[in-house]
């Protein structure tokens, strides 16, 4: 499949002929929205609210079916296999799309996907117990310089966002941690609170809403600039450590979906994004907003694959 043909599945469709033309009765029943991790995560919550303005927009409601395991690659097996009829989408994320292809051999790569639009983007953080003993990320570098691989992170499965950040972090910083890895965030959290861990690795979004009752302190935000979503916290590069990275959630179908429906879709995931509604919604779910119509998410993924594949050259994370 050429990169031409993969550009189609997305803005650019937005001009085509009406559905009306070509698939009068799109959508006719209720659409599957997949989602490779567990109930209440980010992926999910992004889900959830989207498909209830589509579903407006649209006229049909959107099932959120959560499929966890692999990293997400369960998840993403079931939209990349899905018949391309409309019906299936996901709400996938990078790096998982762009790494595990990288890490291992799937039955799939960016090629077999109909990518629609990029939909929110959340920063990493790192955090630890408030009571810790370490107050700032300088705290944390100069501890894990004193005692190598002694400091566990609670993080999700390797290649994941969280996991990723930890090493990343370690390449920047010229320090070794432990990541520990846990099948969701809410688990990792809780290891925090109850001193299993020492730190955890989480997206700022997930990291707000899950520890608002927590004795848990973020030491920075992976991110080029502050986040909206916590100006206070600084960046990992205003305080000498150049590293960014963050959980980028996209709406995605299967390769093959009719270009008239990904028009329509596309059309509609764009007026939702300027809904004061759902805008409202999503400040208060702490969802980052970062809208890309097809071919401005696809080259933002291409870039991502570069990136990925030279920290993997550099050093593997498996």
């Amino acid at each position: 499949m050429t990169r031409r043909h993969l550009l189609t599945g997305g803005a650019a469709a937005v001009a085509l002929p009406s559905i009306a033309d070509a698939q009068p009765n799109w959508p006719d029943r209720p659409i599957t929205l997949v989602v490779p991790f567990g109930a209440g995560g980010g992926n999910d919550i992004t889900a959830r609210t989207l498909g209830q303005f589509l579903e407006r927009e649209l006229g049909q409601p959107f099932v959120v079916q959560n499929r966890p395991g692999a990293g997400g690659e369960i998840g993403i097996n079931a939209v990349a296999d899905s018949r391309p009829d409309g019906y299936t989408f996901g709400i996938l994320n990078t790096p998982g799309l762009v790494t595990i292809p990288i890490e291992r051999s799937p039955r799939w790569s960016l090629d077999s996907f109909s990518f629609v639009a990029s939909l929110v983007d959340d920063p990493a953080v790192i955090g630890v117990h408030a009571q810790s003993g370490i107050a700032s990320l300088a705290d944390l570098i100069t501890a894990a310089r004193r005692e190598p691989e002694v400091i566990t992170i609670a993080t999700q499965a390797r290649g994941s966002t969280s996991f990723l950040s930890v090493r990343m972090l370690e390449m920047a910083a010229g320090i070794s941690l432990t990541p520990v890895i846990y099948n969701a965030l809410p688990p990792g959290v809780l290891a925090v609170a109850q001193r299993e861990v020492r730190g955890a690795a989480a997206n700022l979004g997930e990291a707000l809403v899950m520890t608002a009752s927590q004795s848990f302190r973020m030491l920075g935000v992976m991110a080029d600039e502050r986040s909206s979503l916590d100006p206070t916290l600084p960046t990992f590069r205003e305080q000498g450590i150049d590293v960014a990275i963050g959980s980028l959630r996209g709406f995605v179908g299967p390769r093959g979906i009719p270009l008239p429906i990904l028009a329509r879709l596309t059309a509609a995931i764009d007026k939702v994004s300027k809904d004061p509604e759902y805008l409202e919604v999503c400040r208060r779910t702490q969802q980052p907003l970062r809208i890309m119509l097809g071919d401005a998410y696809v080259a933002h993924l291409r870039d991502a694959d570069i990136r990925f594949r030279a920290m993997w050259r550099q050093k593997p994370w498996i």
